[in-house]
């Protein structure tokens, strides 16, 4: 099987070093040459990444095509492409929905939408798929957890949180700075922030068969510190805000 690639930004290269360290059989990975740093970056890190003349020779030259571009980008791009209906499509596009993705490819061909994020490359992360698809299911499970959706309506739900993951840095960056201004190191706060929410999210996935307000109850004490942090940040309205962005970012999907 050989596996191309339209779009070589970091979701692209993520995927591709995840299934480069996993156990996924195939003959050849085709990058686009849309970002030549990126692209060459890889081809000289793993020997079955080629570098493609262009978009079409992408396809022309693959089984499956992962279709990593932004938004404006894909609108642009994807209906002057020239896709076969032997192929499968799976596109990490945001905004751009199943119909108008068919629509827009005009061949008969499989078309997936999926949800992968950057810790893709390291085999770790859900990765939700729209519509539910056996062979994409088996590929995903070989570099994280796929979620299959079986309506598109609400896949939109999981496209709008993956749409906080730089807000989830940027709490750790915070946290860090905060430390590393009391005097900490960098190296050792950045290390000790990191490693205390990996703790933490690997608790949670343990206890994930629980209501998380388990977790929040338990994780507190009469007067303790953490009652302390979870009511100052209540007062303020941070959890609020989280919401508020939410809604945010699936009003803009729902609208495409």
């Amino acid at each position: 099987m050989k596996l191309g690639f339209i779009g070589t930004g970091k979701i692209a290269s993520s995927v591709i070093f995840g299934i480069c360290r996993s156990k996924i059989k195939f003959k050849q990975i085709i990058v686009s040459p849309r970002n030549k740093r990126i692209a060459k970056n890889l081809k000289k890190k793993f020997k079955k990444v080629s570098i493609a003349k262009d978009n079409q020779d992408v396809i022309n030259k693959s089984n499956w095509i992962f279709l990593s571009v932004t938004p404006i980008v894909g609108e642009k791009i994807i209906k002057k492409l020239k896709f076969k209906s032997s192929q499968t499509i799976i596109s990490f596009i945001s905004t751009i929905g199943l119909s108008d993705l068919k629509r827009m490819i005009k061949v008969k061909s499989k078309v997936v939408r999926a949800i992968p994020l950057p810790p893709i490359s390291i085999k770790k992360g859900p990765v939700p798929i729209y519509p539910p698809n056996k062979k994409v299911k088996f590929f995903f499970d070989k570099i994280g957890s796929t979620i299959e959706i079986k309506n598109e309506k609400l896949s939109i739900n999981f496209w709008s949180t993956s749409g906080m993951m730089a807000s989830y840095y940027e709490i750790l960056q915070i946290m860090s700075n905060w430390l590393i201004k009391k005097g900490i190191k960098r190296q050792d706060a950045q290390k000790y922030i990191t490693s205390l929410f990996l703790a933490l999210s690997e608790d949670a996935v343990v206890n994930s068969k629980k209501d998380l307000r388990h977790l929040v109850k338990e994780s507190q004490t009469p007067n303790g510190l953490n009652e302390q942090g979870l009511k100052e940040m209540k007062k303020r309205g941070i959890y609020k805000s989280i919401v508020n962005s939410l809604n945010s970012i699936y009003k803009r999907i729902n609208k495409k």
